[in-house]
């Protein structure tokens, strides 16, 4: 039987078997479809299933989500990371509402064509909601890939996936497209591990190169990981009458839509008072004393980690102005949670 061949069939009979009960599963709804790829993108199933829950709660169809106000929609995505994902879902579900009629496109490349949507997600929804034969190219199914084939050069390289996007697309069923790319993506998250896979209940264990030469773990071919740079940054809980002045971070940026303390970077040679008058004078004209330090917050994300210096501060002179924020606004603490803020934020609210 020619490997392709053997492989497919393995894959969709371990997955009737073994898939996992989770409650995407449950409907074939395009919307709900939808809803999961993008959450499940560079997030762990477990913590996804909590927030699928409440977003289908607060809005059941394209229609609710379309509708709903951008704080509300950020504050629901609070704790999931990589805000802009909830930003392009908010912007797609208003366009297949206004332009599809609430119907989603049903080809690989309409779906391509939405904010967020990209070739791997776009793959997954058409052949999991429209049973089309679209590949798909996730991590999980990388690394599958790589071991079963003995993909010796690094898989970041453009020629290799191409590559990669090439086979999967031959392996992919006729008949099953969507069980078979939720079969492969759930044994790269279950059995084929980047550490220690668990080969000896791998379904296609006698297929993979990898295995039969007893060197599962020399694969993926990855570049070395760099040393993310460092940065410190101050952030001033400024505080007038029972209130503190907040600002919206601009939509284009990093964490976009999100409300914050104002602040930014410490340039070479500045000190922290130094550096945090000149920013809250750049974001927001006015001048600020400083008193406190309330507290140090150590954060990382994906390209950097920071650490954010937290001063409480009293406003002294000139009007405040959205320099930088798209929205600013004086919010007293009791009404913080009406309103989404980036994760090392949250972590002062209990020090104010």
């Amino acid at each position: 039987m020619k490997k392709e061949l053997l492989i497919r069939r393995s894959i969709l009979a371990w997955f009737r078997k073994n898939k996992r009960d989770l409650p995407w599963r449950k409907t074939g709804d395009p919307y709900a479809v939808w809803l999961s790829e993008i959450m499940l993108q560079q997030t762990r199933v477990e913590t996804v299933i909590p927030y699928y829950n409440r977003f289908l709660k607060a809005y059941p169809t394209v229609h609710h989500l379309a509708g709903a106000n951008e704080d509300h929609v950020l504050k629901l995505w609070e704790g999931l990371g990589y805000y802009r994902r909830a930003l392009n879902l908010h912007q797609t579900a208003k366009i297949v509402a206004k332009d599809y009629e609430g119907v989603f496109p049903g080809t690989v490349d309409e779906l391509q064509a939405l904010p967020g949507i990209g070739r791997y997600t776009a793959g997954a929804i058409a052949s999991i909601a429209f049973g089309v034969r679209a590949p798909v190219l996730d991590g999980n199914v990388k690394r599958v890939l790589s071991r079963l084939y003995a993909v010796k050069e690094r898989i970041d390289r453009s020629d290799v996936l191409k590559r990669l996007w090439q086979i999967a697309g031959e392996l992919v069923s006729p008949r099953s497209p969507g069980n078979f790319n939720q079969g492969i993506m759930e044994l790269g998250a279950r059995i084929c591990l980047p550490q220690n896979p668990l080969c000896g209940g791998c379904p296609v264990k006698q297929c993979c190169e990898a295995f039969l030469h007893h060197c599962p773990q020399n694969f993926p071919v990855q570049k070395a990981k760099k040393t993310l740079p460092h940065y410190e940054v101050v952030a001033a809980a400024i505080y007038k009458r029972g209130r503190f002045l907040l600002g919206k971070r601009p939509p284009g940026g990093m964490l976009g839509g999100l409300w914050e303390f104002p602040g930014g970077k410490v340039e070479a040679g500045e000190t922290h008072e130094q550096a945090l008058k000149r920013e809250i004078m750049e974001e927001m004209g006015i001048g600020i004393e400083i008193g406190e330090h309330v507290l140090t917050v150590d954060h990382g994300y994906s390209h950097y980690t920071v650490s954010i210096h937290l001063y409480r501060c009293s406003h002294i002179d000139g009007r405040p102005r959205a320099l930088y924020h798209s929205e600013i606004k004086w919010t007293p603490k009791s009404q913080f949670n009406r309103y989404s803020f980036p994760a090392a934020n949250i972590k002062f609210f209990e020090h104010l």
